[in-house]
């Protein structure tokens, strides 16, 4: 999947010009945490978040209280030593990105023009919906050898059974590289007689552990 399909397309930006007020009203009206900075030509200039305004706004607990501060424009605090990316970059790529740099939101440039954001959120819930876990239906986690052909051998049984596969993740196993662990989520609510089918072929069901027994 790539973030043009996820992206929000429609992106509130604010002018450097702009006051630290007018991005606090901006942010609370539009219940967002990150404002892109763009000058007239709709180039990325900056960006600010809701920590930088917290930061920058004026504490109670000063001797003196400078409502000036909030007249500051944005050019004072927004940070403009960004990540970007593309319309066209993997949602995975992305990913990565948030995790290594613990970041909460990657502007999105095409042709270095802004054309969309993409947050945390929106990632975390794109990986939600691929392995189908908004989707009522069970787990199964099956134990292969790591070599080719195997999702193919597993996902016969699902079909002699006619169970609909929602999603599958295959990762390494943990204990023993020359092994991996397929995950599927499939649409019933009661896997026991396909889980009797896997083990009758010969296959490692790890989960659910022991289910089949307490029928």
């Amino acid at each position: 999947m790539i973030l043009e399909e996820i992206m929000s397309h429609e992106v509130i930006t604010l002018a450097e010009t702009n006051t630290i007020q007018e991005a606090i009203e901006t942010m609370r009206q539009h219940r967002i945490r990150h404002l892109p900075i763009i000058d007239k030509k709709l180039h990325l200039v900056g960006l600010v978040s809701n920590q930088d305004l917290r930061d920058a706004t004026p504490s109670i607990f000063r001797s003196t209280y400078h409502q000036d501060d909030l007249q500051k424009p944005l050019s004072s605090i927004m940070k403009t030593n960004l990540i970007t990316a593309h319309p066209l970059d993997f949602v995975e790529e992305i990913a990565i990105i948030f995790y290594e740099n613990r970041i909460g939101c990657v502007p999105i440039l095409q042709e270095n023009k802004l054309v969309g954001i993409i947050t945390k959120t929106d990632v975390l819930h794109t990986f939600v919906k691929l392995t189908g876990a908004h989707q009522p239906g069970s787990q199964i986690q099956v134990k292969v050898p790591n070599k080719a052909g195997m999702l193919h051998d597993v996902v016969t049984v699902f079909k002699e059974k006619k169970v609909n596969i929602l999603s599958v993740l295959v990762y390494p196993n943990t204990q023993d590289d020359q092994y991996k662990v397929l995950v599927f989520r499939v649409q019933t609510m009661n896997p026991l007689q396909l889980i009797s089918e896997l083990k009758g072929h010969g296959y490692n069901v790890i989960w659910p552990e022991g289910l089949e027994s307490q029928s």
